[in-house]
C-alpha cells in the first residue's frame, strides 16, 4: 500500500501540503516578476532597433534634401549657360547686321530657325517670344509662330504673357509653370529661366521639366532604400522579428517576404479590428504605443492567428513609415524558458523533500499502526492478540502496557458470559409474548384504517358538499369540497361550530337544521354569484339517529344544479325559437304570393309598355322594390329553413353588400357596418342562403358583443392551399379556396369562451334565458354550416380586443354570366306550342304565372283545385310540363299531383312552386324528389328551372 496507515493518510497530506504552498508562494512572487522582467527587454530591444533605423533614415532624408537643393541648383545654373550661350549667337548675328553683310529680316529668320534646331546635351531647348505674345521661334510645330496670347493650360491659366510681362518689368528670372513636352499631350510641371532682350525686342527662355529632377532624386532615395535593406539584413527582433517601410500611399517599400514586398497594402486587413492593417499602423506611428494585431508564420501561411506587437516611427521627410514587429510567444519565449528551467529546479527539490517526508512520518506511524490493528483485532473477541513489536523507546512501554491490559479483560470476559447466557433466555421467552400480542393489534389498527381511508376518498371524490354535524351543530366531518368553499382546512373545520365559522352560512340554514333536529328532512335551492356567473345550488339536509331512534346528528348535502337549470332554460328558448320559425314559415307563403303578383304585373307592365318612357320610370323602381321585397323576406325567414343543402357558386360580393343592407335596418345606428372589397376570379361553392344565414348570425353575435357600439367588418380573398400547412378548426386540405372574415371591435373572447365557442346553448352572456338574447346556436349553426360545406372555421380573439371569425370555403372558378335579354329570347324553338299545365289555387297568382308561360311560348291550361287537375291529367295527352303549387285547398298537395303526373306522364317535367321558406320535400323519403321554385320568381328564374327539368 502506499500509505500503509491513516496516520500517514493524515500526515503525511498536511506536510506535502504545506510544502505546496511554501512552492507555490515562491513561484507566485518571483516567476512571474522574473518573466514580465525578460519579456519587458525583449520589449526593448525591438523598441531600440526602430529608434536605430530611424536615426538612420532621418539622416539619408537630411542627405537627401540636400542633394535635391544642388541637382536644382545645377539645372538653373546649365540653363542661364544655354540662354547665354543663345544670347552670344545672337549678338555676332547682330554685329553682321551692322556691317552690313546680311539684312536685318534674313539675320532674324537665320537666328530663329537656328535657335528652333537647337537643343543642348540634356536635351534642353530655347524659345523666343514677341512683346506681342507671339512665339518668335520653337521647335514644337504646334506653337511655332503662333499668336499664344490666350493660350491656357490645363489649369486654364495664361501662362506665356505673364512670364513675359514678367521679364520685361524685372529683366531675367525663374519661372515654374505648366507646359508640354516637345510631340506630347500631357503638361507637366516646368522650371524655366527666361531674359529680356530690349534690343532685340524679345524675351528668350530655356527650362527644364521637374519630373527629369524628380526622377534623378528618385534614383538617390531608391539607393538610400537599398542601404537600408541591406542593413535590415544584419537587423534581428527576437528570433524571427523583422522591420520593414511603406510610404503614405501604403506601398511597401521594404519587406523580408517577397509576396508583400514592392507591393501596396491598403487592403490587406487587420483581423482583430478588422480595418486596413496600414491605417491602424499609421494611427500608432509615433504614439510610443505598440499595435498588436494577428498574423500568420512563414511555416503557416494564411492563418491568421499568431499575436504580434509592432513600433512604427514616421519618417516626415521621406513620409515613410518604419516599423518593427515581433510575435508575442517569441518575446515570451525567454521568460518562459527561464520559468521552465526555475520549475524544473523547484519541483526536483519538491520531490525529494516529500520522500524524506514519507519515510520519516513512517517511521513514526508505523508502530501505531500496529497497536491499532491488535486493538481492533481484540475489539473484534480475539483476546489472544499482542502488539508484536519491542522498542526501547515511548511506542514500546505502551504496546507492553497494551498486551497486560488485554490479558486482564479476556479474564474477567470469561466469567461474565456464564451470567449473561442464563439471564437472556428468560429474557426471550417474555419477549416473544409481547411480539405476539403488538402484531395483533397493528392488524386491527391497519384494517380499519384502510377502511376510513376509503371512505374519506369517496366523500371527496363526491360532486357535492358533505358535511356532518353533531346535536350541538359542530362539525364532525366534511368532504374536501366543502373544505374549499369555507377556504379552510378538513383540519380547521372539525370539532368547530358552524356559527363561528361562518355567521352568513349559519343563518341560512338554520330553520333547515332546525327541522333536521326535530326529524325533519328538508331540501332548498338557493343561488349564488361566483365571480363573473351565477351558481345554482341544491342543498339537501337530513337527520342521523341511533339505535333507539333518537336524532344523534345531522348530514348536509350541497348540489351545484346550475347547468342543469341552464340545460332547461336554453331548451325552452329553443323550442321558442322552433315555434316562431313554422310560424314565420307559414305566413311567408301568402306574402311570397302577394309580391308574386305585385312583381309579375309589374313586369308585365313594363314589357307591354316598354316604348312609355314616363311610365318605364315609375314601372323599374316598382319592380326593383317588389324584388327586393322578396329578398328581404326570403332572409328574415332564414332561421325557419330545414332543407338540405343546394351549393351552387354564388356571387359572394353580391351576396354580401345584400346581407349588409338587410343589417342595416336591424342593427344600432351606434354600429358601422364596412365592407372590404376586394375582386374575385372565383366564387364559393355553397348554399347562397345559409351562407348568408351564417353571416348574419356573426352580425348580431358581434352586436351583442358591442353594447356601446362599434365596427362590424366584412372581407373576402381568394386563397390557394397548395400544401397542407394552414391549420384552422383542422388541417387544411390542399385546394382552392374563398376566405371571408367577419371582424369587430366588441369585448372579445375569453380563453374558456374560445374553447367552447362552438358548442350548442354555450353563450357568453349571462341574460340569455327569458330575454329574447339568444339561446348559444348561432356559432353552433355557422360551424354545421361550414363543416358541410366541406369548410373550415376559425376564432381569433383576446378579451377586450374584439374578435374575428375566419371562414374558408371551397371556391370554384366560374365564367361571367351573360347580360339580360330581350323577353323574346325567352322562347325556345322546341317548346313553342307545347301544352303546360298550370295549377295555383289564387287566381292572382296563376294569372301572372300563365303570362310568364305564355311569354316562353307555352300554351296554357289551368287549373284552380287539385281535384280539376286531377280530371284533365287523366284526359290530357302530349302535356310537356306540369307546374303546380305545393300547397293547394283541399287533402291533395302538389307533391300527390305530381306524383300522379309523373306516374301518367314519365317523360314530361314537373315544376313545382313554394312562397315556403323550408324544404317540402323532407318526409318524402323513398318517393320522387321534384325540384322547386321559391316564390316570388321572374321569366329568367321559370326559364332556368325548365333548363334544369331538360338536363335530368
Amino acid at each position: 500500500m502506499l500509505f500503509p496507515s491513516r496516520l500517514v493518510q493524515r500526515f503525511f497530506p498536511i506536510v506535502l501540503l504545506f510544502m505546496l504552498m511554501i512552492f507555490g508562494a515562491v513561484y507566485i512572487y518571483s516567476v512571474p516578476f522574473i518573466k514580465d522582467k525578460v519579456y519587458e527587454i525583449e520589449r526593448n530591444s525591438s523598441r531600440i532597433a526602430l529608434d536605430n533605423v530611424f536615426t538612420m533614415a532621418d539622416r539619408m532624408y537630411a542627405d537627401t534634401e540636400s542633394y535635391q537643393q544642388q541637382v536644382l541648383e545645377s539645372h538653373k545654373q546649365r540653363l542661364k549657360i544655354v540662354v547665354s550661350m543663345a544670347e552670344s549667337y545672337i549678338d555676332q548675328v547682330y554685329q553682321q547686321v551692322k556691317k552690313g553683310e546680311i539684312d536685318l529680316a534674313a539675320a532674324r529668320a537665320n537666328v530663329f530657325e537656328m535657335l528652333r534646331h537647337f537643343q543642348s546635351i540634356d536635351g534642353d531647348y530655347i524659345w523666343v517670344a514677341s512683346y506681342d505674345y507671339r512665339f518668335l521661334s520653337h521647335p514644337d510645330e504646334r506653337f511655332h509662330g503662333k499668336d499664344v496670347s490666350s493660350l491656357k493650360t490645363d489649369d486654364g491659366v495664361v501662362v506665356i504673357p505673364e512670364i513675359i510681362d514678367v521679364a520685361k518689368s524685372q529683366g531675367e528670372g525663374f519661372y515654374q509653370y505648366k507646359w508640354n513636352r516637345l510631340a506630347e499631350n500631357k503638361q507637366l510641371d516646368k522650371l524655366s529661366y527666361v531674359k529680356n532682350f530690349p534690343e532685340w525686342g524679345f524675351v528668350m527662355g530655356s527650362g527644364i521639366y521637374l519630373e527629369d529632377v524628380a526622377a534623378e532624386l528618385e534614383v538617390k532615395r531608391n539607393q538610400a532604400l537599398d542601404d537600408l535593406r541591406e542593413s535590415f539584413k544584419q537587423l534581428r527582433v527576437a528570433k524571427t522579428g523583422y522591420l520593414f517601410i511603406f510610404d503614405a500611399r501604403t506601398n511597401m517599400l521594404i519587406h523580408p517576404n517577397p509576396n508583400i514586398d514592392g507591393t501596396n497594402i491598403e487592403s490587406l486587413l487587420n483581423p482583430v479590428t478588422q480595418k486596413s492593417i496600414a491605417d491602424d499602423l499609421i494611427n500608432v506611428a509615433d504614439t510610443g504605443k505598440e499595435l498588436y494585431y494577428k498574423w500568420d508564420k512563414p511555416e503557416d501561411p494564411g492563418n491568421y492567428i499568431y499575436e504580434k506587437l509592432s513600433l512604427v516611427r514616421h519618417v516626415k521627410g521621406f513620409d515613410w513609415y518604419i516599423c518593427s514587429t515581433v510575435y508575442v510567444d517569441e518575446l515570451k519565449s525567454s521568460s518562459e524558458q527561464l520559468s521552465d528551467r526555475i520549475l524544473s529546479i523547484a519541483l526536483i527539490s519538491l520531490l525529494v523533500a516529500i520522500a524524506m517526508a514519507f519515510f520519516f512520518i513512517y517511521w513514526v506511524t508505523n508502530p501505531i499502526k500496529q497497536l491499532a490493528d491488535t486493538a481492533l483485532r481484540v475489539s473484534r473477541g480475539e483476546l489472544t492478540a499482542t502488539a508484536g513489536f519491542r522498542r526501547d523507546d515511548e511506542l514500546g512501554i505502551l504496546a507492553k502496557t497494551f498486551d497486560e491490559m488485554v490479558k486482564r479483560v479476556r479474564n474477567n470476559i470469561q466469567d461474565l458470559d456464564l451470567k449473561v447466557e442464563s439471564r437472556t433466555l428468560a429474557l426471550e421467552q417474555s419477549n416473544q409474548q409481547l411480539m405476539d400480542t403488538v402484531m395483533s393489534r397493528e392488524k386491527a389498527q391497519y384494517a380499519l384504517t384502510l377502511i376510513e381511508e376509503r371512505q374519506r376518498i369517496i366523500l371527496d371524490l363526491l360532486p357535492a358538499e358533505v358535511a356532518y354535524f353533531d346535536t350541538r351543530l359542530q362539525f364532525q366531518f366534511v368532504n374536501q369540497r366543502y373544505a374549499d368553499a369555507l377556504q379552510r382546512s378538513k383540519e380547521e373545520i372539525t370539532g368547530q361550530s358552524l356559527a363561528v365559522l361562518s355567521q352568513n352560512q349559519y343563518q341560512a340554514m338554520q330553520a333547515q337544521l332546525t327541522e333536521a333536529l326535530n326529524g325533519v328532512e328538508s331540501a332548498r335551492e338557493y343561488s349564488n354569484w361566483s365571480r363573473d356567473h351565477q351558481v345554482i345550488t341544491k342543498r339537501l339536509i337530513t337527520p342521523c339517529y341511533d339505535d333507539a331512534g333518537n336524532v344523534v346528528g345531522v348530514l348536509l348535502v350541497a348540489l351545484d344544479i346550475t347547468s342543469e337549470k341552464e340545460v332547461e332554460k336554453k331548451l325552452l328558448e329553443a323550442q321558442r325559437m322552433s315555434a316562431v320559425g313554422h310560424l314565420a314559415g307559414g305566413l311567408a307563403h301568402d306574402f311570397n304570393n302577394l309580391l308574386s303578383i305585385i312583381l309579375g304585373n309589374l313586369v308585365s307592365a313594363a314589357e307591354h309598355y316598354q316604348m312609355d318612357a314616363e311610365l318605364q320610370r315609375y314601372l323599374k323602381p316598382s319592380i326593383r322594390a317588389a324584388k327586393r321585397g322578396a329578398n328581404i323576406t326570403n332572409r328574415l325567414l332564414a332561421f325557419s329553413r330545414r332543407q338540405p343543402l343546394a351549393p351552387m357558386p354564388c356571387d359572394i360580393n353580391l351576396l354580401l353588400q345584400e346581407t349588409i343592407e338587410l343589417l342595416q335596418g336591424s342593427l344600432p345606428s351606434n354600429i358601422e357596418l364596412i365592407f372590404d372589397k376586394n375582386k374575385t376570379h372565383g366564387l364559393p361553392f355553397v348554399d347562397p342562403g345559409r351562407l348568408e344565414d351564417a353571416l348574419v348570425n356573426l352580425a348580431l353575435n358581434a352586436k351583442q358583443a358591442m353594447p356601446r357600439g362599434g365596427e362590424i367588418r366584412f372581407s373576402v380573398t381568394e386563397l390557394n392551399v397548395e400544401t397542407q400547412s394552414l391549420f384552422l378548426d383542422e388541417e387544411v386540405a390542399a385546394g382552392h379556396y374563398m376566405q371571408i372574415k367577419v371582424a369587430d371591435t366588441g369585448q372579445g373572447f375569453t380563453e374558456d369562451a374560445m374553447q367552447m365557442a362552438f358548442e350548442p346553448f354555450f353563450t357568453t352572456r349571462s341574460d340569455v334565458a327569458g330575454s329574447g338574447a339568444g339561446a348559444g346556436l348561432g356559432l353552433s349553426m355557422v360551424y354545421g354550416f361550414v363543416k358541410q360545406s366541406n369548410g373550415y372555421i376559425k376564432v381569433t380573439s383576446s378579451p377586450g380586443q374584439g374578435a374575428e371569425i375566419t371562414l374558408l370555403l371551397p371556391a370554384v372558378e366560374v365564367e361571367l354570366v351573360a347580360g339580360p335579354v330581350d323577353s323574346q329570347e325567352y322562347e325556345h324553338q322546341e317548346r313553342k306550342g307545347k301544352l303546360v299545365l298550370l295549377v295555383e289555387d289564387d287566381d292572382d297568382v296563376r294569372q301572372v304565372v300563365r303570362e310568364l308561360l305564355r311569354k316562353m311560348g307555352f300554351n296554357v291550361i289551368e287549373s284552380s283545385t287539385a281535384e280539376e287537375a286531377e280530371a284533365l291529367i287523366a284526359v290530357l295527352d302530349d302535356v310537356y310540363a306540369l307546374v303546380s303549387d305545393i300547397r293547394l285547398n283541399g287533402e291533395t298537395n302538389g307533391y300527390d299531383l305530381a306524383d300522379i303526373f309523373k306516374f301518367t306522364h314519365p317523360m314530361s317535367r314537373v315544376v313545382l312552386m313554394t312562397g315556403y321558406a323550408f324544404d317540402e320535400n323532407s318526409g318524402r323519403e323513398g318517393k320522387h324528389h321534384y325540384n322547386v321554385l321559391q316564390k316570388p320568381f321572374d321569366i329568367k328564374q321559370l326559364q332556368k328551372f325548365f333548363e334544369i327539368e331538360d338536363e335530368e
